[in-house]
């Protein structure tokens, strides 16, 4: 009597499970190695049971070289195939979004002509109402951003002013330091001069009066006469003033000699 074909489900005794695994395995392995060394390849095998054990199989070659090289070689094909699909699913994805995307335009170009108030026979009240509201909203907003942009402005403009104002008080007060500076230096300077013995000002003084005893010519004496006549009669219209004058010892040799 042949062996019937097992058929492929899962054992659901679990005994005969562990069993067939067990016999299936050594199998396995039996076949990896003979393929390795009749046909010269390199072979990874690894197995893990229903509880978890590894079980596990490679060639002349370390198992870490192998899944290297496998890595390597699905990497690659992976890049090669990766240019073809992602245009290929591209060229399908732009097919597909091409109608919508055209769509989506003439409705925003509709909208856009009927909030400039053109193309508005079609509309019924509703939308009319609709496109009113949007209107208003569309105002608001650029009212609050104009008010926005109007106190910054404004805020700005009163910061630089304030700023040329105290640069202004700055300026006016180290004018008024330095002026203060120029009175208390020429003051000094003129307090200085006065008190200074070698001061060149002096007083005038009037000539002392002429000795009577000196002789006087008919001209001087005719002179002298005359001024007394001049002095008396502006003494008699006018308060007499006492000036009291000195003049320096030069001036008075001079008119001695």
């Amino acid at each position: 009597m042949g062996r019937g074909r097992v058929e492929m489900k899962r054992i659901e005794n679990k005994i005969s499970r562990q069993v067939t695994f067990s016999k299936r395995r050594s199998g396995l392995l039996k076949k990896a190695h003979e393929i390795s060394v009749l046909c010269d390849a390199d072979v990874a095998l690894i197995v893990f049971s229903t509880k978890g054990k590894l079980f596990e199989f490679s060639s002349d070659s370390s198992m870490e070289e192998i899944l290297e090289r496998y890595e390597r070689y699905s990497n690659a094909q992976k890049q090669q195939a990766a240019p073809t699909l992602s245009e290929s699913q591209d060229s399908s994805r732009w097919t597909l979004e091409f109608p919508k995307l055209m769509s989506r335009v003439e409705v925003l170009q509709r909208n856009l002509r009927n909030c400039m108030g053109e193309d508005l026979d079609p509309l019924s009240m509703r939308e009319l109402q609709n496109i009113e509201q949007q209107i208003d909203v569309g105002l608001k907003r650029i009212r609050t951003r104009k008010n926005q942009i109007m106190n910054e402005s404004l805020s700005d403009l009163q910061k630089k002013a304030k700023t040329l104002q105290d640069r202004n008080n700055l300026i006016t007060n180290q004018l008024k330091e330095n002026e203060k500076r120029l009175v208390d230096s020429t003051n000094l300077n003129q307090q200085a001069n006065i008190n200074s013995p070698n001061s060149s000002t002096f007083l005038l003084l009037a000539p002392p009066p002429r000795p009577r005893s000196l002789p006087l010519t008919i001209g001087e004496a005719f002179q002298e006469r005359v001024l007394t006549e001049e002095n008396n009669e502006s003494q008699a219209h006018e308060q007499p003033t006492t000036i009291t004058t000195r003049m320096p010892p030069w001036m008075l040799q001079h008119l001695e000699k």
